[in-house]
């Protein structure tokens, strides 16, 4: 099968490149990122998905599987920039998929797509609408990009549309929003709050991307590994030490004194959990992660343990 990968330098994007490269099929990425020990027998063109170049990748190579992993994050990108490589990229994506003949588009999204509140449920299903933007904007170029792919359900019937909303990811490789949150030796949290935190293996996520691709289910899937874990436990599990504050003194703090960098919004995250329910995933598909919660924990600690 002929597959093309956006974002394919991304890590749990190598191991999906991996894994299907492996079983036999044609693996074709798209990133304007280098991946430095890629197999040659991957091609990784570097363009941006949104000019002439990308859509000339798509009519040549004839993608009858089309795997989206070409979103960024607040973390990775800004303002303007982040909005069209989310929304504009997305839609790149689907209008070439249709028009070159692909048979599936996987996009993979994130659970953050639901937002954390004082007033959301506690565990999220696919059915539940976006929350919480109005405290968290950096995110709203995600949920849009995450909507649009929606609409493909019903504009490409004939094209099989999954929707993945994937949980944090962490492991060795130390790339993500976990990662960068754990990367330094204190973790700040905000004063009485100690919400869940829904994560999994980077490899279970990969594992998980090959699924969907593999039994082409349509429609909306949330993607979840082990059971949650309190933010607490995640922070000293990984070696590093949690810092309580008040949440007008913590947001003055972040990005000095050792804090990571995180947009204002970013601290409804560590106040109020985000928790989903991936039972639909996991009958669709049968889906069962291999790496539980504290293993998950270990892994990135042992590749980034603090002295």
């Amino acid at each position: 099968m002929r597959v093309l990968i956006t974002g394919m330098a991304g890590h749990v994007a190598r191991r999906v490149a991996l894994q299907l490269h492996e079983r036999g099929h044609r693996v074709v990425g798209i990133d304007l990122r280098p991946w430095a020990d890629r197999p040659r027998g991957i091609p990784l063109y570097a363009l941006d998905l949104r000019k002439r170049a990308a859509e000339d990748v798509f009519r040549t190579v004839r993608p009858e599987l089309v795997l989206h992993l070409g979103t960024v994050s607040a973390l990775t990108a800004m303002g303007e920039e982040r909005y069209r490589i989310n929304l504009g990229g997305t839609q790149a994506v689907f209008e070439h998929s249709h028009t070159y003949g692909a048979k599936q588009v996987v996009f993979v999204g994130r659970h953050t797509f639901y937002g954390a509140g004082a007033d959301t449920p506690l565990y999220h299903t696919e059915e539940e609408p976006p929350q919480a933007l109005a405290h968290f904007p950096e995110l709203a170029d995600l949920v849009a990009a995450d909507l649009f792919a929606q609409t493909a359900l019903w504009r490409f019937p004939e094209l099989t549309t999954t929707i993945l909303r994937v949980c944090y990811t962490l492991g060795p490789s130390g790339h993500g929003t976990l990662a960068n949150f754990l990367r330094g030796p204190r973790a700040p949290m905000v004063l009485g709050f100690d919400p869940l935190f829904h994560f999994m293996h980077e490899d279970d996520a990969a594992d998980a991307v090959v699924l969907a691709a593999e039994k082409q289910p349509r429609g909306v899937f949330n993607v979840a590994g082990p059971q949650p874990l309190p933010l607490s436990v995640v922070v000293r599990e990984t070696g590093r030490r949690a810092i309580p504050l008040p949440e007008p003194l913590l947001a003055l703090a972040l990005g000095h004194a050792g804090f990571p960098r995180l947009p204002r919004g970013a601290l409804s995250h560590i106040q109020y959990p985000i928790v989903i329910d991936g039972g639909r995933f996991r009958a669709a598909t049968g889906f069962v992660h291999r790496y539980r919660e504290l293993e998950v924990l270990r892994a990135f600690s042992a590749a980034f343990p603090m002295r």
